[in-house]
């Protein structure tokens, strides 16, 4: 494509919404076209252009790399011409681009590091050394994104061969530059004074060492390399100096919130010198105790300005590495813990004036970062673990120290009841050393034993809860006091204070509010201590009156701060607190199903004008699903109600909603009635369903897959001409020929097997086989030969199901002779080298048990066909007998469904973005045909029954006996086949 004029102007459109969808159509019927990528990039790079158009240019570029550069079966998706030209000239573009296009051009690069580098792109670190200069830092600091764009990419990764052959790789060119510009950078920042016109100058030397010492991190985060080891003093020498450094230049005094560079500089030292304390103590030992009182230094000089908090929290959590080291004992005897308390843990634990302003001002992001395991960095938080720590190490002293400062704050909070910072403190400092360990999702599990948690609850944080007078954050104090320590309250006590806690939702306090939602939430999903399959709450415990009355005030505060949508879905608290107690409801709230239906179809409505908050729609999605599944007898009704949003959804392309609302169609679906006719809206469905372009979208696979099984269970009639069938086909053959999606492609078969009738499908079984043996050959995967064997054993286990209709009886031989209509001999062949290796490699228990009983199956039922050599079969049930008598299986019970669902639903690291969320409340599990066989003794009983039942077995005994496998004559053994 070479019109960089029209590429602009659709650019320029798809920033204004009157024009955007017309602009994003535009875009994607050019973006195959060979040149494309070149052309953004050529406008990215053009400074006559409009900054607005070359910024949505540079997105656009990052995303279709994203999507396009390679696919899951590792091919690529742009035109090999394109792909040479971008490796040949992005670099030098990212280098010359002012710094807001460099950050979306650093991830690009980064996106196709992931799949190019270093094989495929091996000159790409040779180009970037020979650019580095020791005087031209404008080119240099591109350099540096550039490596610390990829580099960083290792710091998850767990550690395997091909990440160190990387890094090593990465290493032997990179560490002796890197070193050399190191000292470069600190040499011309020695060299500059504090002059007004040097601060351009210094600027960009503090932004050339923030990179580099971010790209220390990276070089070193899985190991400490053998270079960095022989030049520690040099590296360290650097780090040091700059943990202490100071500029007037560069550091202004009367800014409160933006960090300034030398601050950066230092939070980037203390992760670092955090790296190597945990990680690397045996090498670094020599240097901790000069850190340590650098670190200690810059905590009692740092002020409480917002713009130090990252760096204040960063030092903390180096002291709290330290604290379990053997340089502990610097900072844990009497003497020094009375100086940490005053001179670091108080004062950071202390309210200031710009978190009162947040409480008031932006009180969803107080609540965050208040909340007990958030991911932001507070003060509060680094010092409460700091503390914590140190209790570790000496809890008895700890715990004496700090209570007498908590006993000295709450007598000021007495004597002076407008002194509530002091109580503020006090109630802080009790939750950080009554409680042992981290905070978790789960809550506190084990105290101090020194103090008594309920008896500080009842006589200094109770008043609080009930008090109208109590300052808000008093109040807040009191909610997330029951919301850390719910554990250590037994269920009475719970349940006097959830009337109190609800009460608080007709505060008009945002925060107060919003950590009531929170603490009932946590309290409806605790487990009862006696029986951990249980909740501590159901419907019983709590009345339908109080259930609708805790939900209606719910929706009310939602739709009181609602006025946008991005303000509706703001507080996701709110609509999980929502899905919880309409799951301790369960049945109890039907004769409110409409009431409930029709608020959260109007959330649904406005969100879907501008879904911002995921987290927000998803909990919005699955408390509807809950009152689906509460009410699964009469769907026919709930599925008219929800029937005009979903499929408005559908038609308004709301991209964000489309696999929620393709899960609750197809749930909706799989409880229909079986003798009601399949509304009409389904059947419409089909064909839009299997066209190409649904199926662009990664986060619609899942959910179209489930809703196309679910329509051809329901009706398979449907399928009974061409018409309908070979594309659903055509979708199978896509699903299974994708190393991501190919399981998806299994389930869809199995579905299309049970459900069409048999006549219809013969003409196509030869070339189903073809394509699933033809993915088998040229790019299988471990995780596609373990779906496929159990496919095969799955079909063998099917006589055996009384759970599944099998109107086209499948079983054992139609697994076997599957493959052979493929090519004759196939199914000995995939036996002996697939199925037969691969049996002890299974781990899932479902999947287990679904392969002995089909290989015991395949064996009875096929040795005497003549189709399978008996000696494979006999080899593969062998393998099957070893691991039904291997000690890894336990237990096979029946998933309890609900239970397992609870426990997805308190999992709060989820994550949300526009790919497939699935909806838990709805979730389908694996197909097991043999679910009344339900644990390793009945499992037992069936293979030794089919096995005694079967003529010929006496005639294998003996091959089996001589089979010179102590585990598999142990198993016969067991079995009580032989003696």
């Amino acid at each position: 494509m070479s019109d960089i004029s029209t590429l602009g102007q659709l650019l320029a459109k798809s920033l204004q919404p009157a024009t955007a969808k017309e602009a994003e159509v535009g875009l994607k019927g050019i973006e195959g076209q060979q040149g494309f990528p070149l052309s953004l990039l050529h406008l990215i790079d053009s400074d006559k252009t409009d900054p607005s158009v070359r910024l949505a240019a540079a997105l656009y570029f990052k995303n279709l790399i994203k999507r396009k550069w390679i696919d899951e079966t590792g091919h690529y998706q742009l035109h090999s011409q394109d792909i040479a030209t971008i490796k040949q000239e992005i670099v030098s573009l990212m280098i010359r681009l002012p710094d807001h296009l460099q950050v979306q051009i650093g991830e690009a690069i980064s996106l196709i590091a992931e799949s190019e580098f270093p094989e495929l792109w091996p000159g790409l670190l040779d180009e970037l050394v020979a650019r580095l200069s020791p005087d031209d830092m404008i080119t240099d600091k591109g350099i540096l994104k550039v490596a610390h764009s990829i580099f960083k990419r290792w710091r998850p990764l767990f550690r395997s061969d091909e990440l160190f052959t990387e890094i090593k790789f990465v290493l032997a060119k990179f560490s002796q530059p890197f070193l050399d510009l190191l000292i470069r950078v600190d040499q011309l920042i020695d060299q500059s004074n504090e002059q007004v016109s040097e601060k351009q100058r210094l600027t960009l030397l503090f932004e050339n060492l923030l990179l580099l010492i971010k790209i220390y991190y990276d070089l070193n985060c899985q190991d400490i390399p053998e270079f960095f080891e022989d030049h520690l003093k040099q590296g360290m020498a650097v780090v040091h100096k700059y943990l202490k450094y100071t500029n007037t230049l560069l550091e202004d005094p009367t800014e409160d919130d933006e960090i300034d560079l030398v601050t950066d500089v230092k939070i980037s030292i203390c992760e670092l010198i955090q790296l190597y304390t945990t990680r690397y103590e045996e090498e670094f030992h020599e240097y901790i105790p000069e850190f340590i009182l650098t670190v200690w230094d810059l905590l009692n000089n740092v002020t409480a300005q917002p713009k130090y908090d990252i760096l204040a929290s960063k030092g903390l959590q180096f002291l709290t590495a330290i604290a379990s080291t053997s340089y502990a004992t610097m900072i844990s005897d009497q003497p020094a813990l009375k100086q940490i308390t005053e001179k670091i843990i108080l004062p950071n634990v202390t309210l200031r004036e710009s978190d009162e302003e947040m409480f008031e001002d932006d009180p969803i992001e107080y609540t965050r970062r208040d909340l007990e395991g958030s991911d932001s960095d507070t003060r509060r938080r680094a010092a409460t673990e700091f503390l914590r720590a140190l209790k570790e190490n000496s809890e008895k002293v700890v715990t004496q120290v700090i209570m007498r400062y908590i006993n000295s704050y709450l007598q000021s909070f007495q004597a002076d009841p407008t002194q509530w910072k002091a109580k503020d403190i006090a109630i802080y400092l009790f939750s950080a050393i009554a409680a042992k360990g981290s905070m978790t999702n789960a809550g506190v599990t084990v105290t101090n034993l020194l103090v008594d948690v309920v008896q500080f609850f009842t006589t200094y944080v109770a008043p609080d809860l009930v008090s109208k007078d109590a300052h808000p954050i008093l109040k807040v104090d009191a909610i997330k006091y029951i919301f850390i320590f719910r554990n250590q309250l037994t269920k009475p006590q719970l349940t006097e204070a959830f009337p109190l806690l609800s009460a608080h939702f007709e505060d008009d306090n945002y925060v107060v509010y919003t950590y009531a939602a929170i603490t009932v939430e946590k309290i409806l999903s605790l487990r009862d201590p006696s029986n951990h399959q249980r909740l501590l709450f159901d419907k019983n415990d709590i009345p339908p009156t109080v259930s609708k009355g805790l939900l209606m005030n719910l929706f009310r505060l939602m739709f009181k701060k609602g006025d946008t949508p991005e303000k509706l879905a703001e507080n996701e608290f709110l609509m999980k607190c929502v899905m919880r107690v309409l799951l301790t409801a369960e049945d109890s709230l039907q004769d409110a199903t409409s009431e409930l239906l029709q608020q959260l179809l109007k959330v649904i409505q406005i969100i879907s004008k501008n879904p911002s908050n995921p987290k927000f729609s998803h909990y919005t999605f699955e408390s509807l699903c809950v009152i689906l599944k509460s009410n699964a007898a009469n769907v026919e009704v709930t599925f008219q109600i929800i029937k005009p949003t979903m499929l408005g959804l559908l038609s308004q392309e709301i991209q964000e909603f489309i696999p929620y609302t393709f899960q609750i169609l197809s749930y909706c679906l799989e409880i229909y009635p079986k003798g009601r006719p399949m509304p009409e809206e389904y059947a419409q469905l089909v064909k839009p369903l299997c066209s190409p372009a649904v199926w662009e979208f990664r986060g619609n696979i899942s959910a179209i897959a489930r809703l196309l099984s679910a329509i051809v269970k329901f009706s398979p009639s449907l399928f009974y001409d061409g018409t309908h069938l070979t594309p659903i086909l055509g979708v199978f053959q896509k699903l299974i020929s994708s190393k991501v999606n190919d399981h998806l492609g299994f389930e869809l078969l199995e579905t299309i097997l049970l459900s069409i009738d048999i006549q219809y499908l013969q003409q196509y079984l030869k070339q189903i086989g073809i394509i699933i043996m033809s993915r088998l050959q040229n790019y299988r995967t471990e995780k596609f030969i373990k779906r496929f064997i159990i496919f095969l054993c799955w079909l063998s286990c099917l006589p055996a199901s009384r759970d599944i209709e099998n109107k086209n009886h499948l079983n054992s031989q139609f697994a076997v002779s599957f493959l052979e209509n493929v090519q004759p001999g196939l199914f000995g062949q995939v036996l002996d080298n697939f199925i037969t290796p691969h049996i002890s490699t299974f781990n899932n228990l479902q999947d287990k048990k679904i392969l002995i009983i089909g290989m015991t199956n395949l064996l009875v039922e096929n040795l005497n066909s003549g189709s399978v050599d008996a000696q494979k079969l006999i080899s593969g049930l062998g393998e099957a007998l070893k691991l039904l008598m291997s000690d890894s299986i336990k237990n096979y019970m029946n998933i309890d469904e609900n239970l397992e669902i609870l426990l997805d639903l308190e999992n709060d690291e989820m994550t949300f973005g526009s790919s497939y969320n699935q909806l838990n409340i709805i979730q389908t599990r694996p197909s097991d045909p043999v679910r009344q066989i339900a644990n390793k003794d009945m499992i037992l009983q069936y293979v030794k029954a089919k096995l005694s039942g079967f003529g010929g077995f006496g005639e294998l005994l003996p091959a089996l006996q001589n089979s010179n496998d102590p585990e598999l004559v142990d198993a016969l053994k067991r079995l009580g086949f032989v003696n």
